[in-house]
């Protein structure tokens, strides 16, 4: 394997300032006080480690092991300081990631190449659409990509301490389940033949808690196949759901996506710097089998993203969504771009760098070189302008109304039951949050089970959710001895926010907390909420300790064993006799 893929920078500072400042440009307005509460993205103040987080509730495990991780950092610090630690960890790891990723030149440095890189991959459609959409765990696995990938290259190369980096680096991936496979998709096309056992069975562990809550969960794990075409990629312009996907866009929300991606020029722009690209890789032969793992990894990434929007294929999607347990992890198609994402923006770097070898060698060469650089630099900028100051800003922090301690703390009584949360639906759109739409923050503030809608509505189709208890309890939110028959004890209202009607039924149960923002309600002789099977929580539990384990021991591992780095020293300098 050619050496320089996991060679050091020397002059690593130009993108650690880059990865700073693309870090500042696009979460500027989310580091304000409050909480950036858009869509997906629903941080609480302190969220609980119940059996939702561990995934033995009723909805599918889409959000462990982080909902665990979440009770136990918001346990100690606030959540909006973890929200903001987050988002801006994120950009500026995905920029500095891909920029280490591209291997250094003659004189040992990565430069432009490194920061077009840096760019490309950190300044990307896929980055503001995901941003937009609130999926800020598929972020974290995006931002970790690059960093898995050169650690796949040194355990490939057999460098000591490289399987504990690795699987060290592997862990914010693997607080989701597309992030776990986004992760094993990269070391597969790096690791090489020889690690492919250890590495993968140790992410294997590290996924292992909502394998295990998956393949438990009583509604077996298979999804509504409506959600094939809802979740498929979209075209954002006259180049067609292609050149979206090239362009690592193409989400299926429109309303995630920037208004600049709907410009003429984008196409155009996408093509430029999938030629930029391309001329990087053509170049002699550059990297060996990693390169290849690394374009056929991309390869893949394309096919999957578009595989929802091809007739044909989109109809064997449909039937193994609707059959095979945890194939709905393939509904949103888009999401596997970040796999092209990756020799997209290593490939742009290595074309920067050969397009200013070939200038160098022409009369006025600096000149030319430096205005090159500059224009692949502001490439991704041109492209797509409304990123900066978090999209605009619409990721604008916000803080929650009293109501919600309140709330919170008349649920910590004495009391059997779990809560219905109404109106009825997953998604929510409050006056205190500027009507923008975000999911329910319920669940993850209550300190009790919460039994809410989990059925989506995408371009006014329903796409059926998989959780069994919602769907019992629905018929009977008008009918308060059924609600305690089913193991609720209370009716939280959520005021000022569209949705279905609240039953009639509710407003004669006794009132608790009655506020300009929430009603929550008490059902008298509810029964204890259902609780999950022994067998099922000694084997979830377990898969978490697994994982834990496996994390704990990667940094011992580390901090145990002697440093791989050398210490750069400075050099001797000359004496000069008098």
């Amino acid at each position: 394997m050619d050496q320089r893929w996991t060679r050091a920078d020397a002059s690593p500072w130009p993108a650690r300032l880059l990865a700073l400042v693309v870090a500042l440009l696009v979460t500027g307005p989310a580091l304000g006080p409050g909480y950036v509460l858009l869509r997906d993205m629903v941080f609480v103040p302190r969220q609980e480690l119940d059996l939702d987080a561990l995934g033995l509730g009723g909805s599918l495990p889409r959000a462990v092991p982080v909902d665990a991780v979440m009770g136990v950092l918001t346990g100690v610090v606030p959540g909006d300081l973890v929200q903001k630690a987050v988002l801006l960890a994120t950009v500026s790891f995905a920029v500095l990631g891909a920029a280490r990723l591209v291997p250094p030149g003659p004189d040992g440095r990565r430069g432009a190449a490194g920061l077009v890189a840096g760019l490309v991959y950190g300044w990307s459609p896929y980055l503001a659409e995901r941003l937009l959409m609130g999926h800020w765990t598929l972020l974290v696995a995006y931002a970790a990509l690059p960093w898995i990938a050169r650690e796949s290259l040194r355990l490939r190369a057999g460098m000591r301490g490289s399987l504990p980096r690795l699987l060290l680096t592997c862990v914010p991936a693997a607080l989701s389940p597309t992030g776990s496979l986004l992760a094993g998709g990269v070391v597969l096309a790096l690791v090489g033949r020889q690690r492919v056992p250890v590495a993968a069975g140790g992410l294997l562990l590290l996924s292992l808690p909502w394998i295990v809550a998956g393949a438990l969960h009583p509604a077996g794990g298979a999804s509504d196949a409506v959600g094939v075409d809802a979740f498929a990629a979209r075209p954002e312009n006259w180049g067609g759901t292609l050149l979206a996907l090239l362009g690592t866009g193409g989400i299926w929300n429109e309303g995630a996506v920037p208004g600049s991606r709907t410009s003429v020029l984008v196409p155009l722009l996408t093509v430029l710097l999938v030629a930029v690209a391309v001329a990087g890789w053509a170049g002699r032969r550059p990297f060996g089998r990693p390169a290849r793992g690394l374009l056929v990894l991309g390869g893949a990434g394309v096919l999957l993203a578009g595989v929802g929007a091809v007739p044909g294929a989109a109809g064997l999607l449909e039937w193994a969504v609707e059959t095979v347990p945890g194939a709905g992890l393939l509904r949103d198609g888009q999401k596997w771009i970040a796999w092209w994402a990756l020799p997209l923006a290593v490939g742009a770097g290595l074309g920067t760098r050969r397009l200013v070898s070939a200038v160098a060698r022409r009369d006025g060469g600096p000149v030319l070189g430096g205005a090159l650089v500059a224009g692949l630099l502001a490439l991704p900028l041109i492209a797509m302008p409304d990123l900066v100051w978090g999209a605009g800003g619409r990721l604008q922090p916000v803080r929650y109304p009293a109501d919600w301690d309140r709330v919170r703390e008349a649920l910590t009584d004495d009391g059997t039951g779990d809560v219905l949360v109404l109106p009825f639906g997953a998604y929510r759109a409050f006056d205190w949050n500027d009507d923008r739409p975000q999911l329910d923050p319920a669940a993850r503030w209550l300190s009790r089970p919460v039994v809410a809608d989990d059925d989506l509505v995408v371009g006014g189709r329903t796409v059926a959710g998989e959780d069994l208890r919602a769907r019992a309890v629905a018929p009977a939110g008008d009918d308060p001895a059924a609600l305690a028959d089913l193991g609720i004890g209370w009716v939280l209202v959520e005021r000022g926010t569209p949705g279905r009607p609240v039953p009639e039924g509710v407003a004669a149960l006794p009132l608790i907390v009655d506020g300009a923002d929430l009603r929550l309600y008490r059902v008298p002789g509810a029964r204890p909420g259902p609780s999950p099977s022994a067998v099922r929580v000694v084997a979830v539990v377990g898969a978490h300790a697994v994982a834990l384990g496996v994390g704990v021991g990667a940094v011992l591992w580390i901090t145990t064993s002697g440093s791989t780095v050398a210490l750069r020293r400075r050099p001797p300098r000359k004496r000069v006799a008098p």
